[in-house]
Order: C-alpha cells, then sequence, then structure tokens
C-alpha cells in the first residue's frame, strides 16, 4: 500500500510540480485545499482532497491522520502586514505541528521554508518565515522534523519571477535590483521537488534547517544571469541599473496603494531590503550527503525550458 504524504499548499507554484512528481511516482497524496483554489492543473492524478485551511484545525487533524510524512508549502508570500505574515507563516505551521505531533506513531514533517528565514530582521516575510520555523522546532516533540530553505525557486508557471525573465528575454531590457556585487543562488522547481521526494526515501532523522541551491556553489551575479538570458535570446540585453532610493521610493508608493485598494503587494520596503541583500548564496553540502540527492538543472536549462513554456 503506498504511503500517504500530507501536503499543504499543493495547488500553489512549488507544490503543484511537487504534486506531480508524487503521484508519477505511486506516493498517495492527500492535500489541503481550500474551496477557492482552482485545481483544474491537477486534475485526474487522484489526488485526495481535503476541503479546509490552514486556520481549521478538523481539517489539519483529517490532512495528518494516518500519514507516513507532512509536507508543508503553503505560506504567504504577499501582504501589507507583519500579522498577517505571522498569522499564516507561523501560526499555521503551529496548528499543523500539533496536529501532527498529536498522531500515534507520528508523522515525519518537512517544512519548505525560505532562504530568506537566514536574515529575519529584513523583512516581515523573513521574520514570519524565522518564526515558523522555530515554532516546527519547539513544538515537535519527538516527531520527526526537518527544514528546507530554498532560494529563488523558477519555472514554468511562476508568477513572480518569470515575469522579470520574459522582459529580459522579449524586450532585452534588463532592470538590474540589487547591488552589481551581490551573489545569489537559484534552483529549478523540479530540482526542489525531487529533493523533497529524496527526503521522503532517505529515511533521514536528522532535525535540521538545509539549504539548496541548483549545483552552482558560488551563486550567480546580477550579471550572470542577464548574460545566461542574452545567450537564450541570441542577442544583448540592455542592463539598467535602478537606484536603491528610486526602488524604495516606488515600494512605499506600492505598499500606500495596496492598502488603499486592498490587494497584496509583492514589492514592499521589506521586499527591496531582501533583494538589496549581498549575498543570499546556499550550500547543498549537507543535504546531498543526507539524502543523495543531487541538482540535475543549471541555470541556462531552466530558464530555456521556463521561458519556452
Amino acid at each position: 500500500m503506498p504511503s500517504v504524504i500530507a501536503l499543504t499548499g499543493a495547488t500553489g507554484f512549488i507544490g503543484h510540480s511537487l504534486t506531480q512528481r508524487l503521484r508519477g511516482n505511486q506516493w498517495e497524496v492527500r492535500a489541503l485545499v481550500r474551496p477557492a483554489s482552482n485545481r483544474a492543473g491537477l486534475a485526474g492524478l487522484g489526488v485526495h482532497w481535503v476541503q479546509g485551511d490552514l486556520d481549521d484545525v478538523e481539517s489539519l487533524r483529517r490532512l495528518v491522520h494516518g500519514a507516513h510524512a507532512v509536507v508543508h508549502c503553503a505560506g504567504a508570500v504577499r501582504s501589507t502586514s507583519a500579522a498577517d505574515f505571522m498569522r499564516v507563516n507561523s501560526g499555521g505551521v503551529a496548528r499543523l505541528v500539533q496536529m501532527a505531533a498529536s498522531q500515534n506513531p507520528t508523522p515525519r514533517f518537512l517544512l519548505i521554508s525560505s532562504l530568506a528565514a537566514r536574515e529575519p530582521h529584513l523583512s516581515p516575510y523573513a521574520a514570519s518565515k524565522r518564526h515558523g520555523e522555530t515554532v516546527l522546532a519547539g513544538g515537535a516533540g519527538p516527531m520527526k522534523w526537518a527544514v528546507l530553505r530554498p532560494p529563488p525557486v523558477y519555472g514554468p508557471g511562476d508568477r513572480e519571477l518569470r515575469p522579470l525573465f520574459e522582459w529580459m528575454y522579449l524586450r532585452g531590457v534588463a532592470p538590474v535590483l540589487g547591488p552589481e556585487t551581490a551573489r545569489f543562488s537559484m534552483l529549478y522547481v523540479d530540482d526542489l521537488a525531487e529533493a523533497v521526494e529524496k527526503w521522503l526515501t532517505s529515511g533521514s532523522n536528522r532535525q535540521y534547517v538545509f539549504e539548496l541551491h541548483d549545483g552552482h556553489p558560488h551563486g550567480y551575479s546580477w550579471g550572470d544571469l542577464i548574460d545566461t538570458v542574452a545567450r537564450l535570446r541570441g542577442r544583448s540585453v540592455h542592463r539598467v541599473p535602478v537606484p536603491a532610493v528610486f526602488l524604495k521610493a516606488l515600494a512605499g508608493l506600492n505598499t500606500i496603494a495596496a492598502r488603499v485598494l486592498g490587494y497584496p503587494p509583492m514589492l514592499t520596503p521589506g521586499k527591496v531590503r531582501e533583494l538589496r541583500h549581498p549575498d543570499w548564496v546556499c550550500d547543498n553540502t549537507l543535504l546531498s550527503k543526507e539524502t543523495g540527492w543531487v541538482p540535475r538543472t543549471g541555470l541556462e536549462d531552466g530558464l530555456r525550458r521556463t521561458l519556452q513554456k
């Protein structure tokens, strides 16, 4: 009988890729879903849906009952409110951990966090992701757990990074949003899904926060990213450095507009501080040693797949 994986965030960008991988390899997936969520992309995969959300304790109890492992992908990435980030990215983790830890036997628990959690002082989002990790470590008891902190994850279906890549590729213009000297790791979404499955099959019991990247150990600069897009399009890409003061002003205006008009903004003062942080480079060593996972998709290949779909 296939092992049951209790999954949150299945209809999101990362969760969608993970669900397809798990079902393709015969895992039984039981996924939490809100009534308004679009499940069309996962139709026909045989996912067992549990209707509810991270505030609904009873739906979380049904989600984790008898599960082999819990994989928590859901989270808030946009908001004008630090309280909203905490409610979802910390409070949601706390409730799910409580329900999982109350099972007998307890499932293994994997939290998909964010590399932003490494620098919680930068933004309310980063602080909430770090707090969620702390809640897991403090509330798990004897339950086996781990945290994955991916860097920026991209691929087909991505609504955050793909528009920037398309702007570079189609228009030949690259806004440089961070310092030229900054370096950052990247990760293709299918590689993250494979890393999750490797953790599930490895039997690792190390309670640890793992970082991961695409196999490029020293990360990339903005110049590296732009040069890669230029190779793919066969023409140069014009670089437009965006001054920090302009980004900060735009983020402030966007935050005010979001509060007035009621939409969740992506560009906020906290996001600007994240974008301009000089070091977002990861280290794969421990995760690869613990699980045997090795990334398969480099930046050029990953961007080609992203831009062709």
